[in-house]
């Protein structure tokens, strides 16, 4: 990963397809644009890969987790359930639409513990949204069955995990909708852009209509003539993006090839070293291989291993104090920070001031991560080199546990 080392001769092709007409907006303009429309195309082609109904594109991972919590019904009041251990735009999704993100722990899978899930449900809980991180799978199977005996809805972030699958769905396509990323980072990339898909026809007409300023998208009639159910806003993907994405949804089926070939060879390489505890995949589930993660005993360990592998010049991640993926180290969601001013959402009416966060709200995420060290997977490393990576990696593991 990510998409944007393969970016080439596809992505100017389709890029050129748009620019030819001129026409960069995804609506309107049937006549100037001879038929090219690259972000509904896009569309058609990853709900096709992903195997639900419908796919709706738009400007960013994050826009797609707000207008996916707006389509589920998420409103101020309700609080959605999701793990501490994230990308921030995960809880500022749930903010922006006036909720309480409540956090859970994590556990071996770097993902949702269902047993905490359980232990955080309340009468004001709507949604769980599990996140997928580092390319490997949630146990969907458990968090399905607790949200099904509740009454409760799913929503995937798949931001960091596409490609990856449980019972041979994929994942983002498991819950009652999923979202992905197309960020520079990603494993594939249109720049900026996310995606949501659902089988849900009226999760999917809500999110078209409200991504798009309310407009209905009636066939039958002229843009701007349409009906409106509610006011919306602006989440539109544009051609250019599409047209990126598309050609980048084509190279999926390789960018997968050689990250199952690099991560096996350095995953191989780890399980040789006895006291390091892989990441775990849940039954008949299978990692994006994204990132090779794995545990030492101690956290200490873990400090020493990643200042020999870092200073061999290998990118190693310690996600223990990182400031953007771990709650611990959100001093303005912990700050309760907003842009507004006052408590919204934080205060009253709906919570009588007790919600609190703190770099200590969850202790058993914080023991697993500064236990954990994280390889990126590049599609740019050659067999010889991921061979020469593994090496260096098994013997510093070596070092370190001795």
């Amino acid at each position: 990963m990510p998409g944007f080392e393969l970016i080439g001769d596809r992505e100017r092709e389709q890029v050129n397809d748009v620019l030819d007409t001129g026409i960069l907006f995804r609506y309107e303009f049937p006549n100037e644009r001879k038929g090219i429309y690259k972000v509904k195309e896009f569309e058609s082609a990853f709900s096709k890969f992903v195997g639900t109904r419908f796919a709706h594109a738009v400007t960013s991972g994050t826009s797609a987790l707000k207008v996916a919590l707006v389509s589920l019904g998420v409103k101020p009041g309700d609080e959605v359930i999701t793990q501490g251990f994230t990308f921030v735009a995960t809880f500022e999704a749930i903010i922006e639409c006036g909720a309480i993100p409540v956090p859970v722990e994590i556990d071996d899978t770097l993902n949702m513990d269902p047993r905490d899930l359980e232990d955080k449900l309340s009468p004001r809980t709507k949604v769980i949204v599990p996140v997928h991180m580092l390319g490997g799978p949630a146990r969907m199977l458990e968090i399905k069955e607790i949200a099904e005996k509740r009454g409760l809805r799913v929503l995937e972030d798949t931001a960091q995990a596409l490609g990856g699958s449980v019972n041979g769905k994929i994942t983002g396509g498991i819950g009652d909708c999923g979202t992905y990323s197309f960020d520079f980072y990603k494993t594939i990339t249109t720049g900026e852009g996310g995606m949501i898909v659902t089988n849900d026809p009226q999760i999917y007409k809500t999110a078209s209509e409200y991504s798009d300023h309310g407009h209905d998208h009636n066939p039958d009639v002229g843009r701007a003539l349409e009906g409106r159910s509610f006011l919306g806003f602006n989440y539109r993907m544009n051609e250019l993006q599409g047209a990126v994405g598309l050609a980048q949804l084509g190279r999926l089926p390789d960018i997968l090839k050689i990250q199952d070939r690099n991560h096996s060879i350095i995953a191989e390489a780890m399980n040789q070293v006895t006291g390091v505890q892989m990441r775990a995949i849940p039954e008949n589930a299978r990692d994006s291989h994204t990132h090779v993660c794995f545990f030492f005993p101690e956290g200490a360990h873990a400090i020493e291993f990643h200042k020999k592998v870092s200073s061999k010049g290998i990118t190693a991640i310690s996600f223990k104090n990182n400031l953007w993926h771990f709650l611990g180290n959100w001093e303005h969601l912990i700050g309760m920070k907003t842009a507004w001013p006052g408590e919204f959402p934080f205060g009253k009416p709906y919570y009588n001031e007790k919600i609190q966060y703190s770099s200590d709200t969850l202790p058993a995420t914080a023991k697993w991560l500064e236990r954990l060290i994280v390889i990126p997977v590049s599609l740019r490393t050659t067999l010889e080199d991921a061979g020469r990576i593994a090496g260096e990696l098994r013997q510093a593991a070596f070092e370190t546990l001795r």
